[in-house]
């Protein structure tokens, strides 16, 4: 299979061609609903020698990368400069109405953001505080949390999006450290509050990513999407998830389960009054993990998670008219 030279190698990228079944659909329909650098995408185009792509990214930069990337394909490959949420009304006017054979999704965030010193994702490089994947669009930016939130709310984020233990310390010491602007400057607030055995990871990494979490509403986006990723599925069509942390792969395990179940019932109700029917079965019973090879290649793929589950029944698509 022809791999390209670019930067930033898709992680797990032959588990995800194969779970998606990629070339026994030559003329398949595909979603990219994390289009990022366009790896991902290249592969499943290049595998299915006559197979359609549209790919979604909220991040501008990424899009224009992955647009280059795909370039060779033709009309074969559409984006979209979109989250992945607004699939449910944009892949039927692209696909005419049709269900899709595969949807992808690569959760998180990826090296070639947090390379960029600009977006303020990285606490080992001097950068501004924003962290939001698409800079343009307004809403709120790590800097506006840091300095206009409560230290109660703060705290809250840090716990919930980053399970990070010293929440209420870190919250106060960012608060009495104001304003803060760069992403160095966050760092060294949050590295001097903590306390306890040193740990093998920064002391701010858990920071970061609670608040770029909260930036970026991601943990919300994951929930809504997958009921509407597999709406869009077609019957005997697979959905391939790529989680990179505890949070985001419990929803998709749990939602992935709940989607697998024909009766939500309380176990002891003697008859079943849900009416509940199961859309999927589940193709991971568990997560497909990186190989010791794959991770020596690509760090990043040392904390992978990827799950698939197929779809059973036939979906009701909204008209493309």
């Amino acid at each position: 299979m022809k791999r390209t030279d670019a930067p930033h190698v898709p992680v797990l990228l032959d588990a995800v061609l194969d779970g998606l079944r990629v070339e026994a659909l030559p003329g398949g329909l595909f979603v990219d609903g994390t289009l990022g650098a366009g790896g991902h995408a290249e592969a499943i185009l290049t595998a299915a020698p006559d197979a359609r792509l549209l790919g979604f990214d909220r991040d501008p930069v990424a899009l224009a990368l992955a647009a280059q990337r795909l370039a060779p394909f033709g009309a074969r490959a559409a984006t979209r400069h979109a989250s992945y949420t607004e699939m449910g009304a944009l892949v039927p006017a692209w696909s005419g109405g049709e269900g899709v054979d595969g949807i992808l999704l690569d959760l998180g965030i990826s090296s070639m953001q947090i390379d960029d010193p600009a977006r303020g994702f990285a606490f080992m490089q001097e950068g501004p505080l924003d962290m939001r994947f698409d800079p343009a669009s307004g809403g709120t930016s790590a800097a506006d949390i840091v300095n206009t939130w409560d230290p109660d709310e703060i705290a809250d984020i840090l716990f919930q999006y980053g399970e990070e233990r010293n929440s209420r310390r870190i919250a106060r010491a960012i608060v009495a450290a104001r304003p803060l602007t760069t992403t160095r400057g966050l760092a060294e607030v949050v590295a001097s509050a903590q306390h306890g055995p040193r740990q093998k990871i920064h002391p701010a990494t858990r920071t970061f990513q609670a608040l770029r979490i909260a930036v970026n509403d991601e943990l919300g986006a994951v929930e809504r999407v997958l009921p509407v990723a597999i709406d869009l599925l077609k019957p005997g069509a697979r959905l391939a998830v790529i989680g990179f942390h505890s949070l985001e792969d419990r929803i998709v395990k749990q939602t992935f389960k709940l989607e697998a179940t024909d009766c939500i019932c309380p176990p002891h109700q003697p008859v079943c009054t849900c009416d509940h029917r199961a859309r999927v079965r589940l193709v991971t019973r568990k997560p497909i993990e990186a190989s010791d090879a794959e991770i020596a290649q690509n760090p990043r793929s040392r904390s992978a998670r990827l799950r698939i589950v197929e779809r059973l029944t036939a979906p009701d698509f909204p008209s493309s008219e």
